[in-house]
């Protein structure tokens, strides 16, 4: 119910997806954190398509949804 309140008129819902993750998107993207470097995390706006590729390969979790949760975190750090 949540997710549809951010779809947009064509049915997507990525920010849905960044508000509220799902129980197993949450569980993707804690094994990503968990394994990334201390320098990856304090530089997380810096990490480049390969890096993220390369992280969500070595963490075994769907690519695009981690690129998804970067993204968003690096928008989230530009407004505040």
């Amino acid at each position: 119910m949540v997710r549809e309140q951010f779809q947009d008129f064509e049915g997507t819902s990525e920010l849905g997806m960044l508000a509220c993750p799902s129980s197993e998107e949450l569980e993707e993207l804690k094994k990503a954190v968990a394994i990334m470097t201390k320098s990856e995390k304090l530089n997380a706006s810096n990490l480049s398509d390969d890096q993220i590729q390369k992280i969500a390969e070595d963490a075994h979790i769907d690519p695009a949804n981690f690129a998804i949760f970067i993204n968003g975190y690096i928008l989230h750090c530009k407004r505040t």
